[in-house]
């Protein structure tokens, strides 16, 4: 983009921050965001962090603030609303400090509200924030900058009528009755009590075009973190992945050429690692053991450990996340994936594993399948039931060549059938012993999971749903005998995949 001539003049104003007013201060308010010509690249807020900010390195000197490999890659995805799913210390809550800051202190009438997961870490980032302001330029600490409270981790600019507030998580009505323009909720995945209640709460103090940084390591495959990262694309989230290598300290002595293995050379080659960072791999491999893919993620499905007896076998399902394409369409706001459209001459089926339709709960799923051979071509999950889910179903049944219609009597399920087959006409229902629909019983269940089960581990290459996998990951067996998805996760899609495929044996082989 071409520079104007004010954004010219305020960018050459970075360069003396020390002649600063408030009216500057708006200016860059105005254009933190853009990228003129002569930043190459960078914004004008990365500019400003660096001329104004200070931060204390892992060395304990303070030095400015300038953007590290990660923090560069945040700025270039960023959006409105941003969830943030990264290794350890890989400086994000610094810089959404920073970020925040600056947009604080530039635009009069803000609230910004930082919200950690323990009073120790709250402590801490205040710390960051307050070195913010013990270190700017005098005449804007005096001036415009001026603070009239920085205690109980809050700081008031009366001149601007703006303030930045630092919060746990486990402080009660956290953030209850602020208006909020900036929200960064950090480490979510280690929040006390209820996260997702208080999450909701403080999304309902934001003001419209409020900014939102989500971030977090991961714990565990449930809870509220995990729920939000794996539903951002309904929710309009950006997701940010940041896995261990992107910081360039994470190095140790380097490996012997002849000793790497078969995955740490794919690594290699994949992510372009070498060996020192190999070597630092394989440290932390040993300090940490089980709990190394979780502090120092690599991928944004593995590193949610799973807890619990998972029902499927671990190896064979990273093993396939690993190699899985983004589909080729999204329909209904990314509801429906389709990585293989239906071919002339081949036949398939449609599993539908029904639910409510409400907002909150289960999600009706479904899975398509190609008969022959069990390959998965698309898949459904959504918050939709009634007359929606039949006529949603019956015209991805038609699309796939007239498909077989698979669809779970139980529950729901009877009242969808009767819609498919009388509101919409649809004539290829799946039937068992004469009665329309799939019956999941005590018997078929254990029997459709364990076809799962096997077709996981013998033929991976059907299976082209990273959310599918990431269900059979987080699946497990219960404290009371049963299986099923661990608190917090859901398990639709793994039902209606396991109905698909049990489905599949039942039908005659003549039928296809």
């Amino acid at each position: 983009m071409e520079e104007t001539t004010g954004e010219s003049a305020a960018v050459a104003r970075v360069f003396c921050p020390e002649e600063m007013d408030r009216e500057e201060l708006e200016r860059f308010g105005r254009i933190l965001d853009t990228r003129p010509v002569s930043l190459r690249g960078r914004t004008v807020g990365m500019e400003l962090a660096e001329k104004l900010l200070k931060v204390r390195t892992r060395e304990g000197r303070t030095a400015p603030l300038r953007a590290n490999t990660v923090q560069r890659a945040f700025e270039r995805r960023r959006g409105e609303r941003n969830i943030v799913l990264k290794a350890r210390q890989m400086g994000l809550t610094t810089w959404a400090a920073a970020r925040f800051f600056l947009k604080t202190i530039t635009h009069p009438g803000t609230l910004t509200l930082e919200v950690a997961h323990t009073q120790e870490a709250a402590e801490e980032i205040f710390g960051i924030v307050h070195r913010f302001v013990d270190y700017l330029p005098e005449a804007l600490r005096e001036g415009p900058l001026q603070i009239s409270r920085a205690n109980v981790r809050q700081i008031v600019f009366p001149e601007l009528d703006s303030q930045y507030r630092v919060v746990s998580a486990g402080e009660r009505n956290a953030g209850r009755g602020l208006t909020v323009q900036n929200l960064h909720c950090s480490e979510l995945a280690r929040w006390p009590g209820d996260p997702a209640e208080t999450l909701a709460g403080l999304r309902a103090a934001m003001t419209p075009g409020a900014e939102l940084i989500l971030e977090s390591t991961p714990e565990g495959v449930g809870g509220c973190f995990y729920e939000q990262w794996q539903k951002a694309g309904e929710q309009g989230m950006v997701r940010h992945f940041f896995p261990w290598w992107m910081e360039r300290k994470y190095r140790a002595k380097a490996v012997n050429e002849a000793s790497l293995t078969d995955e740490e050379r794919d690594l290699m080659a994949r992510e372009g690692l070498d060996l020192e960072q190999i070597g630092f791999r394989r440290q932390i491999r040993a300090d940490f053991r089980g709990l190394a893919r979780q502090e120092y993620a690599e991928d944004g499905e593995g590193c949610f450990l799973a807890s619990g007896d998972s029902v499927f076998e671990l190896s064979a399902i990273d093993a396939r996340l690993a190699t899985v394409t983004e589909p080729l369409e999204r329909r209904h706001n990314g509801a429906l994936e389709i990585w293989l459209p239906p071919l002339t001459g081949k036949q398939y089926l449609v599993a539908v594993d029904p639910a409510g339709g409400g907002s909150d709960g289960d999600y009706s799923a479904a899975q398509v399948l190609e008969l022959e051979t069990g390959l998965q071509c698309a898949e459904f999950a959504g918050h939709v039931g009634g007359l929606e889910l039949a006529r949603l179903m019956t015209e991805l049944a038609a699309e796939y060549n007239q498909a077989w219609l698979v669809v779970e009597r139980n529950n729901h399920g009877s009242g969808i059938l009767a819609l498919i087959e009388s509101s919409c006409g649809y004539g290829r229902v799946y039937k068992q012993g004469g009665q329309a629909g799939w019956l999941t019983t005590s018997m078929s269940r254990p029997t459709a999971l364990g076809r799962l089960d096997a077709a996981l581990v013998e033929r991976p290459d059907c299976f082209q749903s990273r959310k599918l996998l990431a269900e059979c990951r987080s699946f497990v067996r219960l404290p009371d005998g049963g299986s099923g998805a661990r608190p917090g996760t859901h398990d639709d899609r793994v039902m209606a995949m396991a109905i698909g495929l049990g489905a599949r044996e039942e039908l005659p082989k003549g039928s296809y």
